[in-house]
């Protein structure tokens, strides 16, 4: 859902909530507004002649986290009409993963989503693409484990192969995480949209899941293909008896 402003509030995702759909109001309940600062002169934002430019304090309803609105008025207008240009924090739904996950795994992810909360879809990408790599690798489908995984097309073939990820995970894999961050990594520039990174960022949470949502599972079957070797914890040997 995009940012909108209405009432005097602004509908958005709060980074603090973990990207859930929050109300940033202008003052707490029965309480003065945070304050803002009016900018008087004539300009145009899009097609639209404007009179000034209000920047407005806010805080969201659920932590109380600060945010600002760049807001547009034109003559006779009142604030709570006024026509909305940016507001920050800006964030995206954050994707659920399991707490499993390595912690150096699941920043490169939220590195990612910071990414696409400002519209850096191509640098996203990218991330999304390398957040992937890192997964194989830290699940031992890496070329010192077996000399054919050259690369990630062969490390998510692989990782089909033995049952890790579906045949459609694997198809999903090459053409909406690998290919799209080859390209931006690789090719002439171009621009991704945010239904390239959207469709991207979902498939990525879909393989997280399915490398550490059972990981007990997950685990016996990468021990099997000599992907990983399993830590046996050590044998605890029973305390001897006192002497008498």
């Amino acid at each position: 859902m995009p940012t909108e402003f209405r009432g005097n509030h602004i509908r958005a995702r709060c980074p603090d909530c973990d990207g859930a759909l929050s109300t940033f109001a202008y003052a707490a309940p029965s309480q003065q507004p945070y304050g803002s600062v009016f900018a008087a002169g004539i300009h145009r934002f899009g097609t639209t002649q404007y009179v000034g430019t209000l920047y407005r304090l806010v805080a969201c309803s659920g932590c109380g986290r600060g945010g600002l609105a760049k807001l547009h008025l034109f003559p006779g207008q009142t604030e709570d009409h006024a026509t909305l240009e940016w507001f920050f924090p800006t964030t995206i739904e954050r994707a659920h993963i399991p707490k499993d996950v390595p912690a150096d795994i699941e920043e490169e992810l939220r590195e990612a989503e910071l990414c696409a909360s400002v519209g850096a879809w191509r640098a996203a990408s990218a991330l999304l693409r390398s957040t992937l790599e890192k997964t194989l690798k830290a699940n031992g489908y890496t070329k010192g484990n077996d000399p054919t995984l050259k690369d990630l097309q062969k490390r998510i073939d692989a990782a089909a192969a033995d049952g890790i990820i579906t045949d459609a995970r694997r198809k999903k894999a090459h053409e909406d995480i690998r290919a799209l961050g080859n390209d931006v990594l690789h090719d002439d520039w171009r621009k991704v949209s945010s239904a390239e990174f959207d469709t991207a960022h979902h498939y990525a949470q879909r393989i997280l899941e399915d490398f550490y949502d059972d990981r007990t599972s997950v685990e016996a079957i990468l021990s099997a293909k000599g992907r990983l070797t399993l830590q046996t914890p050590p044998v605890t040997q029973p305390a001897a008896a006192p002497k008498r």
